[in-house]
């Protein structure tokens, strides 16, 4: 058999391959991409501050934090 004949035949099957793959990647990433939509910054933030403060447990603490926060939204 002829060394070109063969060298053909083993691009050809690594090109149906490649077709494949790109067919079953065209055909799943729009589904994949709608899976992992990232959070909004805000939410983020949120949970990484949830995370690291610690709940008021002090019942006038809180009262004055609170009244703090009305008087900075002002």
């Amino acid at each position: 058999m002829n060394p070109l004949l063969i060298l053909l035949i083993i691009v050809a099957a690594f090109a149906v391959i490649a077709g494949v793959a790109f067919l079953i990647y065209r055909l799943l990433h729009p589904k994949m991409k709608s899976e992992n939509t990232k959070p909004s910054e805000e939410q983020t933030v949120k949970e990484n501050l949830d995370r690291v403060l610690e709940p008021i447990e002090d019942e006038a603490l809180a009262e004055q934090v609170s009244e703090y926060k009305d008087e900075e939204d002002k």
